[in-house]
């Protein structure tokens, strides 16, 4: 096996590894969000996203981009906490052609009961996973331990 082979399963190995990490925490996450709040790992993080941004609103590509989806999952997925009433999108003042979305008050108060629930069971997630020799190396990273 060449260096060039050593380097290209090394990659692969951390990328599995990164990806066995993600989807456990997701899992618990998903679980977690969906019976206590009601709301999908997904919904949780646009909300997340926007309530941490000045003024509250990004514009739709944006808030794409933040929270990892395409223009087109991410407009559903607004459309379906818009229905809820979590939150609310509106023509930008200066550009017509813009759109903002925003958190209402609504999904600011789901938010702040949902935070304490997602934070909680990070840290389990990620505790569980630093017990694995496997993910153990990547958890110190994230954690900055």
């Amino acid at each position: 096996m060449s260096l060039d082979d050593d380097a290209v399963q090394a990659r692969a190995q951390g990328w599995r590894t990164l990806a066995a990490l993600h989807a456990r925490i997701e899992d618990r996450l998903e679980k977690a969000l969906q019976r206590e709040h009601e709301l999908s790992v997904s919904e949780y993080t646009v909300l997340d996203v926007l309530n941490r941004q000045d003024g509250f609103h990004l514009r739709m590509n944006q808030l794409a981009a933040a929270v990892v989806l395409s223009q087109s999952a991410t407009t559903r997925l607004v459309t379906r906490l818009e229905d809820r009433g979590l939150l609310q999108r509106y023509l930008c003042p200066t550009d017509r052609r813009g759109i903002y979305t925003e958190v209402t008050d609504k999904g600011d108060d789901l938010l702040a009961r949902a935070r304490p629930t997602h934070d909680a069971v990070l840290g389990e997630a990620l505790d569980e996973a630093a017990a694995l020799p496997e993910l153990a190396p990547l958890v110190r990273v994230l954690s900055g331990r």
